[in-house]
């Protein structure tokens, strides 16, 4: 048994979960994933690293889903609640996923997909029987898909004993214990929701609460109940709670003051955030926001302190066990408040990308995993850049490739060429932007267009402005160059 399972049952009558309104034990949540691993094994002794995919909102069913398929050796493979089906396809048919574990909500939208793998309905789980393979510390634990350069999206493959190193840095970074008790309003396919939030509190014999949806009035409410004291949340959410908090009368803003005031610690993360959301949700509740950077290849490898001055626009210092190192493009060291590329090593740097060996080989140097994003560092304090690619757009905490969202656009028969890129905004970080150039005739975009890329993308990756161009900015050797683009869309 993995040690984060294991640990459970030091804790079995200790308040796990809060979900759907139904309060769940340690012991709880080892029952019900018991039944799934059986379910799943049905007579064999061990999956072998097989993959199972499951698509279940945030919540007790979802936890006990991904230790069930964990205590049976299998690999949890989550999949988003909001992608389009064909998104979700190009997961399964990646993975040659061995079964798909869903929920009653989303039977009829994933029948499609199970003329390509088997669907077992979680509501048919019931039975349990007793002995289950020892798991490998090295072996295959989760695959979490990300999009990269390339456009398509790559399957990061961490071990459970990557997946424990991450933990174990931010319990011992965070100063988390048995008698926390945290809200979670993050989607589970992200290292944020899945490793920061539930894990870790898991881990450490914590509580945590799940929010069927985001709804601030509900959030601040539950704040107000004095049931919860760590949060953690991307920018855009803390955004959202700052503007309802400003919509309140004086007497409701002092409430959610007072309640915020008191707990022990809030980060952010997912995205940059703006030092003015960072000042104002200070002024509001009385606390600094931790900021920290991660990745889905890494969990997290640097943080602000949990006790000492977390400096806005900073992400702090590397976690325990992690080293990091700026390099410049030829790959040596920058000298302190230089730029240069973020390096990392570390237990809980990934294993690989699935089935992608060259993605591996290009994303590592000497042992050492490129990150793609550049910084700078004084004293040991690291402050982030940007992205040595314009490519990747980063939008209310999700990484968004513009190259795969280009590829969707340009199925569409009236498009000649597009270009994707991200700009500036106050409340999403960034928001996705599309240049067009129309086939010839073509004046203007026809109401059927909008609809119908909406139905092929997410709605995280959804354009909201389009500029319509006679060709796209390009350099002397025919690149489009995505800096123009990105002011032509800035000077309107």
């Amino acid at each position: 048994m993995v040690e984060l399972i294991l640990r459970a049952t030091e804790y079995s009558k200790r308040e796990a979960i809060l979900s759907n309104g139904n309060v769940y034990s340690y012991a709880d949540l080892l029952h019900r994933s018991a039944q799934i691993a059986s379910k799943l094994l049905n007579g064999a002794t061990d999956l072998e690293g097989n993959r199972i995919a499951f698509i279940v909102d945030p919540s007790f069913e979802y936890v006990a889903t991904q230790w069930g398929i964990w205590r049976a050796g299998g690999v949890a493979v989550p999949l988003c609640t909001k992608h389009p089906l064909a998104s979700l396809e190009y997961v399964i048919d990646d993975t040659q996923a061995q079964a798909l574990i869903y929920s009653k909500n989303y039977a009829s939208f994933i029948e499609p997909l199970l003329t390509k793998t088997k669907g077992i309905d979680q509501a048919t789980i019931q039975n349990s029987q007793g002995v289950f393979p020892e798991i490998d510390l090295q072996s295959n634990a989760m695959i979490l898909y990300t999009s990269g350069t390339t456009g398509k999206p790559k399957g990061v493959v961490t071990t459970h004993q990557n997946i424990q190193a991450q933990i174990i840095m931010l319990v011992d970074a965070w100063g988390w214990s048995s008698e926390d008790k945290i809200l979670n309003v993050l989607p589970l396919h992200h290292v944020h929701g899945i490793i920061n939030v539930v894990s870790c509190a898991l881990w450490s014999g914590a509580s945590c609460r799940f929010q069927p949806k985001f709804d601030e009035a509900e959030i601040f409410s539950v704040f107000q109940s004095g049931s919860i004291n760590l949060f953690m949340a991307v920018p855009t959410i803390y955004y959202k709670l700052i503007n309802y908090w400003k919509a309140q009368p004086q007497q409701a803003q002092e409430k959610i003051s007072n309640a915020l005031n008191q707990f022990r610690l809030m980060v952010s993360g997912s995205a940059a955030l703006p030092i003015s959301t960072l000042e104002e949700w200070r002024t509001i509740s009385g606390q600094t926001l931790l900021e920290r950077y991660g990745m889905t290849e890494m969990g997290m490898a640097i943080s602000n302190p949990y006790k000492g001055e977390r400096v806005p626009g900073s992400i702090g210092f590397p976690l325990k066990g992690m080293q990091v190192r700026l390099v410049n493009e030829e790959g040596a060291l920058v000298e302190s408040g230089a730029p240069g590329e973020i390096q990392v090593q570390g237990p809980n740097v990934f294993k690989e990308y699935w089935e992608k060996p060259e993605a591996t080989k290009d994303a590592f140097v000497k042992g050492w995993f490129k990150t793609g994003d550049i910084a700078i560092q004084s004293e040991g304090r690291y402050r982030i850049l940007g992205r040595n690619s314009v490519d990747i757009i980063k939008s209310g905490g999700h990484k968004i490739s513009a190259l795969e969202i280009e590829e969707i656009i340009r199925k569409n028969p009236i498009i000649k060429d597009c270009g994707v890129v991200g700009i500036p905004d106050q409340e999403w970080g960034e928001i996705v932007v599309a240049g067009l150039v129309l086939d010839q005739g073509i004046k203007s975009l026809p109401e059927t267009f909008e609809p119908w890329l909406k139905e092929l993308l997410p709605n995280f990756q959804w354009p909201r402005r389009y500029l319509l161009l006679d060709d796209l900015p390009r350099n002397v050797m025919g690149k489009v160059t995505k800096k123009e683009l990105q002011k032509q869309f800035q000077s309107i």
